[in-house]
């Protein structure tokens, strides 16, 4: 009776030991492979999970909606305005016509604004704020023949104009930098890409040749 009773408790030991290891087994692969769903939730260690993240950021910067002519047209157009913004500066306490002092006031409104935007597209495309320069150039590789540049030796004659003398120089100088961002801008128009920045160099072309006739104006008068 005593092996009768025995037998029977270890077939039933090793069935449940059976019956657990069986289903151990399931839960494990339940576990590591289930539907396939839950797969792309994990990282795996490959990186992978971390670019949806990154992908609204590669939409901010344009969604890749510019080309080289934006670029250009940015990065050459901030220090353009820059000198504009200078030269307009300096008709406080020197300049004596109240139109040139209006004319300064309106350049200084309008373009300080239009340098922040431009900085703006130029980081949101991962491209520098100023071209590389180049042997012979100025300005982030400008050529001044028709950019509208002035030198340092022009701003420093500028700076030492006073009244009449003044206004006639801003005039004329104004004109003449006015005329290369209208050049600048027109390429833009024809060449660019970016909706944002075509649509700032019709306005930089359209508000800068107003001003260059008000200046011939004032130019004609003085």
């Amino acid at each position: 009776m005593t092996s009768f009773t025995r037998a029977p408790r270890h077939k039933h030991s090793r069935r449940i030991a059976a019956a657990s290891v069986v289903t151990a087994g399931v839960l494990f692969l339940a576990a590591c492979g289930g539907d396939g769903d839950d797969m792309s939730g994990m990282d795996h260690g490959s990186g992978k999970s971390s670019e949806p993240a990154s992908a609204p950021a590669t939409a901010d910067a344009g969604s890749g909606d510019f080309n080289d002519a934006d670029v250009a047209f940015a990065q050459m157009m901030i220090p353009h305005h820059e000198q504009a913004l200078d030269m307009a500066r300096l008709a406080d306490g020197r300049a004596s016509d109240a139109e040139i002092k209006d004319l300064a006031g309106k350049i200084e409104k309008a373009q300080d604004p239009e340098i922040r935007t431009m900085s703006g597209w130029l980081k949101s495309w991962n491209q520098p704020t100023a071209a590389e320069s180049t042997p012979g150039t100025d300005h982030g590789g400008m050529d001044h023949g028709g950019d509208g540049m002035m030198s340092e030796s022009d701003m420093d004659e500028l700076k030492a104009m006073k009244g009449t003398e003044f206004d006639k120089m801003f005039a004329q100088m104004m004109i003449d930098h006015h005329n290369g961002a209208i050049t600048m801008a027109k390429d833009q128009q024809k060449n660019g890409k970016n909706a944002d920045a075509v649509k700032m160099a019709g306005a930089i072309a359209t508000g800068q040749s107003t001003e260059v006739e008000q200046l011939r104006g004032s130019l004609d008068r003085l």
